[in-house]
């Protein structure tokens, strides 16, 4: 899996370089982030996560609705929703309560 960055979306505002474990972000000539090699991708999320403004989205698992599927984060407050975009334009979403997340 990898991600997909809506260049129309982007800011530049470089959150996304800062977070990705790989350092496989970088910004391209009009500031904006870009992926270098989607294949080298961990899919972490970390990027998706860090981006405001929802232009990063990472293509979904086969549970997930897969072939196609993408996978947004929006912040609430201290909610995180992960909001999955379907192939057939359906969309589901899962709100996490980020104060209680990764807890075992």
């Amino acid at each position: 899996m990898s991600i997909v960055i809506e260049q129309e979306s982007c800011n530049g505002c470089g959150r996304c370089l800062a977070v990705c474990p790989g350092a496989l972000l970088c910004a391209n000539a009009k500031g904006r982030a870009e992926i270098r090699y989607p294949a080298d991708c961990w899919s972490c999320a970390a990027c998706v996560k860090s981006c405001a403004r929802g232009a990063i989205a990472l293509y979904s698992a086969p549970a997930c609705g897969g072939r196609g599927g993408l996978l947004r984060a929006r912040r609430e407050g201290e909610i995180l929703h992960w909001v999955i975009s379907l192939p057939d334009g359906t969309q589901r979403t899962i709100s996490v309560d980020r104060r209680s997340a990764n807890r075992y």
